[in-house]
C-alpha cells in the first residue's frame, strides 16, 4: 500500500504499531520517495542510500537472543516480550540494526541470508573464533572450514555460519585487489597465491 499523504514518522510509527502476522503493510511517503529523488543519471547510491536494518523470523526468541547477544556479541537494543520481537544493534548504533521476530514452531520455515560487514583480520580469524564460541565455520558451499573463502568477482573474503534457526550468516570484507571472476569461490590461501596481495 503506497500512501503519499503519510509522513516518514507516520511510516515508522505504523511499522512498530502493526501487530499483524498475516500481512505486511508498506506505507511510505511516496512524494518524498519519488519526487525528492527523481529519475535520471544520478544513481541512488550517490544520495547516501544504504541498508540500515534487516529482519529474521525465528522459532524461539529466547534461544535466538542468547545466540546473537551471548555468542556473537551483538548489543540487545530492545526486547518487546509481549510482541515476541527483539532488536539488536549490528555494530555501532548508527551502522545497522537486526530485528528478530518469533513465529512459532510450525513445520514450514524459510532459511534466509545476510552478512555482517567486518574488517579483513576479523574474517581471517573468524573460523577459530566461531569454533571457540561453539559455532561451526562454513565455506561458501556449506562445508566446515578452517579458512575463509574468496569470492573472486567482488572480490571479497568471507566465512559463513548458521544461527539456531538455520539462517545463513556471513562475515565479509571487501578486498582491495582487482576482481577476478574466473577465480570463482575458493580458499583465501589460493587467492593469496595467485595475487600475493596480503
Amino acid at each position: 500500500v503506497l500512501n503519499a499523504r503519510r509522513s516518514p514518522d507516520d511510516f515508522r510509527n505504523l511499522c512498530y504499531r502493526d501487530q499483524s502476522r498475516t500481512k505486511q503493510v508498506l506505507d511510505v511517503d511516496a512524494a518524498t520517495l519519488f519526487m525528492q529523488y527523481p529519475a535520471g543519471n544520478q544513481a541512488i547510491q550517490n544520495l547516501g542510500f544504504g541498508i540500515f536494518e534487516t529482519h529474521l523470523t525465528v522459532r524461539n526468541l529466547d534461544r535466538s537472543i542468547a545466540f546473537y547477544r551471548d555468542r556473537l556479541g551483538l548489543t540487545l537494543a530492545r526486547h518487546y516480550a509481549e510482541r515476541n520481537v527483539a532488536f539488536f544493534w549490528a555494530g555501532p548504533k548508527a551502522d545497522g540494526m537486526l530485528g528478530l521476530w518469533e513465529t512459532g514452531t510450525g513445520p514450514l520455515h524459510m532459511g534466509l541470508h545476510f552478512a555482517f560487514r567486518v574488517d579483513f583480520d576479523t574474517v581471517r580469524r573468524a573460523p577459530a573464533w566461531l569454533r571457540q564460541h561453539g559455532i561451526e565455520p562454513l565455506d561458501f558451499y556449506g562445508t566446515p572450514t578452517n579458512e575463509p573463502s574468496v569470492i573472486g568477482w567482488m572480490p571479497a573474503v568471507s566465512v559463513y555460519f548458521k544461527d539456531p534457526d538455520g539462517h545463513s550468516l556471513e562475515f565479509i570484507s571487501l578486498l582491495k585487489d582487482a576482481a577476478n571472476a574466473e577465480f570463482g569461490v575458493n580458499p583465501l590461501s589460493q587467492w593469496k597465491e595467485q595475487n600475493q596481495s596480503r
